[in-house]
């Protein structure tokens, strides 16, 4: 008789587990609190606008395609994949920006435009950044970090000495480049990775790698196509989903899960797999002397930041804008250090639009615009409508002025997201949209464990585990966790 799995949450990464588990002959049930699959990846409709709520960058298409060929499947037989050229634009100030060019020997000659000497200097930084990402996608972030001997191999433990992983990718940028607009492209990544780029290890430069090398990508309907067609599959494998199914209680009998409770009904488990928030899943679904960690534990964990969303609709198309747009025409350093050394709302804050209208006609009306804006902030700060309304007007000011035109009149649809808005709809511990930060003392053995410490049947996935947070390092993650499963229940 199969073994009844129960995962709370259909995010990326609990579909991802659910669906690896249904494969192995696990019956499988994934209880989501929000109306439909997604997690942070949700989408919502209004006045004819489709907007996804959370990722929008599609990276790492090596990743997907991995997934989705261990089922016998391929992308292309869920969504329509197409590759953006240019990547992305990157504004510094009035009539003074960068395309960020799809074709290498075009990036490299835009490198050349600016500092002599540059391309020479990307051959060998890509080298050592591919080199990261063949080792760190393909073998790191596949260990469970269940004990520091998983890296005991000494093919590894070599590796691990060509990784960078004790020098700051602060450090290891300026090796390569001294122009700052260079620095700033090669830096902008690791923003949302949850610390300053001295403090993050320069191993990260394989972000790099997956922006220039791999390509930026967009999956025509939205990201949420992704979590479409994932879902799809998990039904396909047997997988049942039940939604509006808000977990309350999790119920442990001689230290095994036996019951998950939800506001409406119970469900029977012989393993729980927690793809929600991991502290909420702690603190608020386990009673304390079944906790693995204690909240002096949490408090001290770095978190990456949260965010300040705004979903606008306009009733016109937009002129001297890209799909992806970042903003970098203020201190770069000034706003990271006020999202991770002293937080506070930022005084000049950069941020990110996507007009995913630019490339997909099908997730705005005719003749309009779908828009996101997004400003990376610290977690845990006040979060209320005069501050959100605030920093609307302080985003739109510098926009219009950089972009020369006037956007705010054109305004149909405008809807806000931040802090409250995280922790309602997801429990995210402090209002973090990103999960833990990817600091060198939170790295593998070092994050929470994936297996709970105090109940035998009960596991983890997702952003606050390992391997860490992002869309593709979740898909991951669901993999790893169906796989310890297998490991200590057996394949059915």
């Amino acid at each position: 008789m199969s073994k009844k799995v129960v995962v709370i949450g259909a995010g990326f990464a609990g579909i991802s587990a659910a669906t690896h588990l249904a494969h192995e002959g696990f019956e499988v049930t994934v209880l989501e609190k929000n109306e439909i699959a997604g997690g942070r990846a949700r989408i919502f409709k209004a006045e004819g606008f489709v907007y996804d709520m959370g990722p929008s960058w599609y990276w790492m298409p090596d990743v997907f395609e991995s997934y989705f060929q261990k089922f016998g499947k391929k992308p292309s037989d869920y969504y329509d994949l197409v590759r953006l050229s240019p990547s992305y634009r990157v504004v510094f100030n009035e009539n003074d920006y960068l395309d960020v060019p799809a074709n290498l020997d075009e990036f490299k000659a835009m490198l050349e435009s600016l500092e002599k000497g540059s391309a020479a200097q990307l051959d060998k930084f890509l080298a050592q950044a591919a080199y990261k990402y063949k080792v760190g996608i393909n073998d790191l972030v596949y260990k469970p970090s269940r004990s520091i001997f998983e890296f005991a191999d000494m093919r590894l433990l070599l590796a691990l000495f060509r990784m960078d992983v004790f020098t700051s990718i602060h450090k290891h940028i300026r090796r390569f480049f001294k122009h700052p607009k260079i620095i700033q492209l090669m830096e902008f990544p690791i923003l949302f990775l949850g610390a300053l780029p001295e403090n993050t290890p320069a191993l990260y430069s394989l972000m790099n790698y997956a922006d220039i090398g791999l390509g930026t990508w967009y999956p025509m309907g939205g990201m949420h196509k992704v979590i479409e067609g994932m879902e799809q599959l998990a039904k396909e494998k047997g997988v049942k989903f039940l939604y509006q199914q808000e977990v309350k209680s999790i119920e442990v009998f001689k230290n095994k899960a036996k019951k998950v409770i939800t506001q409406e009904t119970e469900y029977e488990a012989d393993i729980l797999v927690g793809g929600a928030d991991y502290h909420h899943i702690e603190s608020r679904l386990l009673v304390p002397e079944f906790r693995s960690y204690s909240d002096n534990y949490w408090e001290s964990r770095t978190l990456a930041p949260s965010c300040l969303i705004f979903y606008l609709g306009l009733n016109k198309k937009l002129e001297n804008t890209l799909h992806h747009t970042l903003f970098f025409d203020v201190d770069f350093m000034k706003h990271a250090k006020e999202i991770y050394t002293t937080p506070r709302w930022p005084t000049e804050p950069l941020f990110y639009v996507s007009i995913p209208s630019k490339t997909d006609p099908s997730v705005a009306p005719e003749g309009c615009e779908n828009m996101f804006i997004l400003i990376p902030v610290a977690h845990t700060l006040e979060d209320s409508e005069a501050i959100r309304e605030k920093y609307y007007n302080i985003v739109m000011d510098r926009f219009e002025k950089l972009t020369k035109q006037n956007i705010r009149d054109a305004v149909v649809f405008k809807r806000s997201y931040a802090h409250k808005d995280f922790i309602a709809d997801y429990h995210a511990f402090k209002g973090n949209a990103y999960g833990l930060a990817n600091t060198l003392l939170q790295t593998a053995v070092l994050k929470p464990s994936l297996k709970s410490k105090k109940v035998d049947n009960l596991f983890y996935t997702g952003q606050l585990t390992v391997p860490g947070p992002g869309v593709p390092p979740s898909l991951i993650s669901g993999q790893v966790v169906a796989r310890e499963v297998v490991k200590e229940f057996g394949k059915i």
